[in-house]
């Protein structure tokens, strides 16, 4: 009789597990499926594109299950720059020395220049008026964070402003919240949403390299410093005048997400703006286009 009933829960406790694996893989094949762009909020990437919640929708791609290889209806036409035999030289040459990275007139620890003042206004690298400003230092103007491979990025937003959708190419980020109050989302490329949570001064959130992150600033406005492990680290917009898909040809953003050209020509133009944004009131309703 007890080893029945051991036998029964046993099958009981594989059946219930057995389950719970295909509910996981599952959830794991739908994460799968999903775009970078489906961790994020709809009304964070309404305002980051300037464009309506439908679109937002249509944008993060829930029930599309293409995968990530899609069959383009139309043929792609694409303008490309024809490269000299010059150019191709040089490249080679850069590729194949020590990248351009050194003048032969490296600095020693003894005559570096140690400290760079970030919080120049003058200094910044995007300014925007009615959105804030973004200021780098990195091993072209602070050439001493190349021994230790480091950069900082210095964020000022004003209230209700936002930082372009964006993602560290070759560096994680460490971001210390100097000021203020704000939102931030971090994305997998998997569309998976890692976090979205509101931080305020004195606090420290991780950014992992590849993964996109957006800041929205509250009512008081968001300030921050982050550290990145590189020393001349690279972003990658997702919106903007500058952003991966402002570079895109309409046929290839309309077919991507599904949309009508009209829109398509809308996601990518609707935003002309370089990294700081400011408030939109286009995700406030459907009706604006």
């Amino acid at each position: 009789m007890q080893s029945q009933r051991s036998s029964y829960q046993r099958d009981q406790f594989e059946g219930q597990r057995g389950r719970q694996d295909e509910d996981e893989s599952r959830r794991h094949q739908q994460d799968r499926n999903r775009n970078v762009f489906g961790g994020f909020d709809e009304q964070i990437l309404a305002e980051a594109f300037n464009i309506n919640t439908r679109l937002a929708r249509s944008m993060r791609n829930e029930k599309d299950n293409r995968g990530i290889i899609v069959r383009a209806e139309h043929e792609l036409q694409v303008v490309s720059p024809h490269q000299s035999r010059e150019e191709e030289e040089r490249e080679i040459e850069y590729r194949g020395g020590r990248g351009g990275r050194f003048n032969g007139i490296e600095e020693t620890f003894c005559t570096a220049r140690l400290k760079h003042n970030i919080n120049d206004r003058e200094r910044a690298d995007f300014f925007n008026p009615r959105a804030g400003r973004l200021t780098t230092v990195n091993s072209l103007n602070l050439p001493i964070l190349r021994s230790v491979q480091l950069s900082v990025e210095r964020g000022v937003l004003y209230p209700n402003a936002m930082m372009s959708p964006h993602w560290n190419m070759n560096a994680h980020s460490i971001i210390y919240i100097t000021r203020g109050n704000g939102r931030i989302q971090i994305v997998g490329d998997n569309g998976q949403t890692i976090f979205d949570g509101e931080v305020r001064e004195g606090q420290v959130v991780t950014a992992p390299q590849s993964f996109a992150v957006v800041k929205k600033a509250g009512s008081q406005g968001f300030e921050w410093v982050s550290f990145k492990t590189n020393d001349n680290a690279q972003v990658s917009q997702l919106a903007g005048r500058v952003s991966t898909i402002r570079g895109l040809p309409v046929e290839v953003v309309a077919n991507s997400f599904q949309i009508s050209r009209e829109d398509a020509r809308r996601l990518k133009n609707n935003r002309e703006e370089v990294s700081v944004f400011s408030p939109s009131q286009s995700g406030r309703s459907d009706e604006i286009a």
